[in-house]
């Protein structure tokens, strides 16, 4: 592990980073966003970010036999967000990887909620051929804690899902909030109560029971085979989804395919009480078709970088990191997989341009 703190305005809010690039790609686009982060803190952001990097990874566990030290909860504990990068290889089974390394930290930190900004950003084509700007900006929600993804049973139980009404309830809680925020005030939650005849009721029972919390919320349900084609045919009639764990891991990927790439798609994992530090990684895993070969595209691991500001109270810098981004993409110095050419460490450089040149104007 390492430290560095960037530089900037010795008044700034001060906040302990714990980076994990992991594996592929993670690296590389961490690398990028840390990158754009200090040329953010340097052009008179209100911030420091003082870093401490963790080698967690598959070459860790290929090494000592484990991806983090059994000390890591005590270890993350004190740190204000963790900013994660990937993990993935394909010479250890995916369910050994996932369940090492970024299960753990999500459950043991009860990150219960997941949340995925998705929107047609400046420059950017959707493969939807109606798709106006606007007509899509959703933000999926979705249940971080258990679910399908419980990790509960053996063998004889290998599809046991696990649905509580605890965390059904602080779920819904969380996505009517988000969507109270919102301009439209609409919450979708989707579900797939008509064949998941225990769990999903009771998801479904729940859902109405906390809408009548948040009455100025206009909700609809939406089963989850359906959800994929309105999505799709229909993106302007939805704004914030809530969703399991399993659902909304699909769904997000296709949103994230239908606002232009996977490659530009952001995560945070909330703990909202705030109690333990949350964690910010973008979607697009570790990608080892392309790791090494310095054309991943680091916008989602940028945006993940403007969310991890915005949790932490910046919101100014959050805003003027995504309008950089935007303004890059809008001015097409775009990666391979947005039918550009630039590679990442192009669309970094000119974002870190954009950064500075955005700030010197104000």
């Amino acid at each position: 592990m390492s430290q560095r703190i960037s530089s900037v305005q010795s008044k700034a809010n001060k906040y302990k980073i714990a980076v994990i690039p992991g594996d592929g790609i993670g690296k590389e686009v961490i690398e990028a966003a840390l990158a754009v982060l200090d040329a953010l803190a340097s052009a008179g952001g209100s911030f420091v970010l003082d870093y401490e990097h963790f080698d967690w990874s598959s070459e860790r566990f290929k090494t000592t036999g484990s991806y983090m030290p059994d000390s890591f909860l005590d270890v993350l504990q004190p740190k204000d967000a963790i900013f994660f990068g990937a993990v993935g290889d394909p010479t250890v089974p995916d369910h050994i990887s996932l369940w090492s390394l970024l299960l753990p930290i999500r459950q043991r930190f009860q990150q219960y909620a997941n949340v995925r900004p998705i929107r047609v950003l400046k420059g950017i084509k959707s493969p939807l051929a109606d798709c106006k700007p606007g007509d899509l900006d959703w933000v999926i929600v979705r249940e971080n804690s258990e679910g399908e993804y419980a990790g509960q049973g053996g063998r004889t139980h290998q599809e046991l899902a696990i649905f509580s009404r605890h965390a059904i309830r602080r779920i819904f809680r969380f996505a009517f909030e988000v969507a109270e925020k919102r301009p439209r005030k609409l919450l979708t939650f989707v579900t797939k109560s008509n064949a998941q005849r225990s769990g999903m009721v009771l998801w479904d029972e729940v859902a109405y029971e906390v809408a009548k919390e948040y009455p100025h919320v206009t909700m609809d349900k939406m089963l989850v085979d359906a959800m994929t084609t309105r999505m799709v045919l229909r993106p302007e009639s939805l704004d914030t989804i809530v969703a399991t764990n399993l659902h909304a891991d699909i769904l997000s990927d296709l949103a994230a395919a239908l606002a232009g790439s996977i490659g530009i798609a952001p995560t945070s994992n909330l703990d909202p009480t705030r109690r333990a530090p949350s964690m910010f990684e973008p979607v697009h895993g570790s990608a080892p078709d392309i790791s090494g070969k310095g054309i991943a595209n680091p916008i989602a691991a940028f945006w993940t970088a403007a969310e991890m500001l915005d949790w932490l109270g910046e919101k100014a810098d959050a805003k003027l990191l995504m309008e950089a981004i935007e303004s890059v993409c809008g001015r097409g110095i775009l990666t391979k997989d947005l039918g550009g050419s630039a590679n990442t460490a192009e669309v970094t450089d000119a974002v870190c341009t954009a950064i500075k040149e955005s700030a010197q104007a104000q």
